[in-house]
């Protein structure tokens, strides 16, 4: 089983921006944790992260046919982006979406996910232990569908 995880924007500066809502976690922190979960799991990972929504959904639509689902930190897209939200759709591939901050607890305008509508599940606040917690959470549900 192959998983993708997809970042989006500002993920690549985590670890320096905004440490108190974020942690202190780097990206590359994050996917060495995810690396070991998917070796326990028995599972691949295919890696990306962006600032730009086309790529975003350029990388989703080469992942059709190849990963079974994705664990997705979509960053401020979550609440803007319905082309994101139709690349998942058109494409046909299960995820879960990660935050590291409580995105409920804070501006008004985060409190509403584009992507959560169409999602297995979704993870937030738990900080960088959350992508874990979704990764785990998506191929126990995959293995159950299949």
């Amino acid at each position: 089983m192959i998983i993708g995880i997809l970042n989006g924007p500002n993920l690549n500066l985590l670890g320096t921006r905004e440490p108190q809502i974020y942690g202190s976690a780097t990206l590359d922190d994050i996917n060495t944790g995810l690396a070991h979960v998917a070796a326990e799991l028995g599972v691949r990972l295919e890696l990306a992260q962006s600032n730009t929504e086309g790529t975003l959904i350029d990388i989703l639509h080469g992942w059709r046919g190849v990963v079974q689902g994705v664990v997705v930190n979509a960053g401020a897209y979550t609440h803007t982006s319905l082309a994101l939200r139709d690349a998942f759709t058109a494409t046909s591939i299960p995820f879960v979406e990660v935050h590291l901050s409580n995105v409920y607890a804070r501006e008004p305008e985060r409190h509403h996910s584009m992507l959560a509508g169409v999602a297995i599940g979704s993870v937030t606040g738990l900080g960088a232990d959350g992508y874990a917690f979704a990764l785990r959470g998506l191929v126990s549900t995959l293995r159950r569908r299949a």
